[in-house]
């Protein structure tokens, strides 16, 4: 039976970032945004994070409640060969399922020790120690599908709706935009969403948060974001008030807020 897409919900999708480095502070993570960003362009949302560490318990108990789950997610970090990258081991626990060498990516693999000894840096011979420990880096749980990498050919790993990718942003971020556009393309721009605010000053969010509980009962599909500001130095304390959702119902309760806010004394522009 065909399931018409336009009929199903579009799935949640979710970032899962691994690496004690990111909870340590050692590394800055550039994933989120850029998540966030590659999503925004193609219409769809990120829905949550979550940031954990390499140890693989942790691992596995998380990815165990997310395959659970039918979410889109993005994995990154901890997939490569030496002994503090346990992701793909966790996978495989967290689905049952055995790890083994998937062909293509050896082939890739096979291809880039290649081109690295072309260029005299090691050996072309995948019998050495030193890429049979490479291939190790295309060893998958069973049934995985890879995920190109454009900057070394490297590949990643796709199970049950995870992308799993190097934390590297340099070929995450094209691995990203490549699983979003290859296997999810169906989801995107599906839901109409556009998101509205405005700064209001001399207004204490306790004064209009009766307007928003009236605001999100009137227009059932509209969420509303308040966002406090203490202002810069010198500036002026202000609110962030804002609405999302449908593009038609979203204008009607943009236009109905800003009335509200004035009604109880609040200003759209700063005290003079």
């Amino acid at each position: 039976m065909v399931v018409d897409s336009r009929s199903v919900s579009v799935p949640r999708v979710r970032l899962i970032a691994i690496g004690d480095e990111l909870l340590s502070g050692r590394r800055q993570d550039k994933h989120f945004s850029k998540l966030i960003e590659l999503l925004q362009a193609r219409g769809m949302k990120l829905r949550a994070a979550e940031f954990i560490s390499d140890d693989e318990e942790d691992i596995v108990a998380c990815l165990t409640r997310s395959f659970a789950t039918t979410d889109i997610v993005f994995c990154c970090g901890g997939i490569g060969a030496t002994p503090d990258d346990r992701t793909r081991q966790a996978a495989a626990r967290a689905l049952g399922v055995p790890l083994v060498l998937h062909p293509e990516a050896a082939r890739l693999i096979g291809e880039r020790c290649a081109e690295m000894a072309a260029k005299g840096q090691g050996s072309a011979d995948m019998t050495t120690p030193e890429n049979k420990q490479r291939l190790q880096m295309g060893v998958f749980p069973q049934g995985a599908e890879i995920i190109p990498n454009s900057y070394n050919r490297i590949p990643g790993f796709f199970i049950h709706d995870h992308s799993f990718m190097p934390g590297f942003p340099v070929m995450a971020h094209d691995m990203m935009a490549w699983t979003l556009d290859t296997r999810y393309a169906q989801w995107h721009h599906r839901d109409a969403w556009v998101e509205h605010s405005f700064l209001v000053f001399g207004l204490p969010e306790s004064r209009i948060t009766p307007a928003l509980e009236a605001l999100e009962a009137r227009w059932p599909g509209i969420r509303i974001f308040s966002l406090p500001n203490v202002g810069d130095a010198g500036g002026h304390p202000y609110i962030e008030l804002g609405v999302k959702g449908a593009p038609e119902a979203a204008a009607e309760a943009l236009e109905w807020l800003r009335e509200q806010v004035q009604k109880v004394g609040g200003r759209l522009n700063p005290p003079a």
